[in-house]
């Protein structure tokens, strides 16, 4: 993982979309069934929408049914980081650009093997660099 990338808060809102701002630097969360990405299976690689680090790969993808992309695993070690969530008065794992501290969405241990992972993340967060 390259360094981490640090920005204003000014900084981030002149470079994101509203939407992008709202779930990427508020912690939002975009309605189900509604993101870009939630029903793509093109070949590729999943990109964080503020910085542009590889976090997922195509290959990792499956449809869980919820409305939102949803991965087994990360692209690679150390691309995501994780903290625990207490908001909404539940108790949840919120996981993140490692990068640049974008949210990205949440990760739950009901997926499928070999990791037993669900990362399920927001349309918005994302950006797709289709296989060639």
């Amino acid at each position: 993982m390259t360094d981490k990338i640090e920005k204003t808060d000014a900084e981030w809102r002149a470079e994101l979309t509203p939407e992008q701002y709202r779930v990427l630097r508020q912690q939002g969360t975009e309605p189900a069934f509604t993101g870009d990405y939630w029903a793509t299976k093109d070949a590729g690689r999943y990109l964080c929408a503020g910085c542009g680090a590889e976090l997922f790969s195509a290959e990792h993808k499956f449809d869980s049914g919820t409305g939102w992309p949803s991965f087994w695993q990360p692209a690679a070690n150390g691309a995501v980081e994780t903290e625990t969530d207490k908001s909404h008065g539940m108790v949840r794992t919120e996981v993140h650009c490692a990068r640049c501290g974008s949210h990205l969405g949440h990760v739950f241990p009901d997926g499928p093997r070999p990791t037993g992972e669900r990362y399920c993340i927001n349309s918005v967060s994302l950006s797709f660099d289709p296989e060639n």
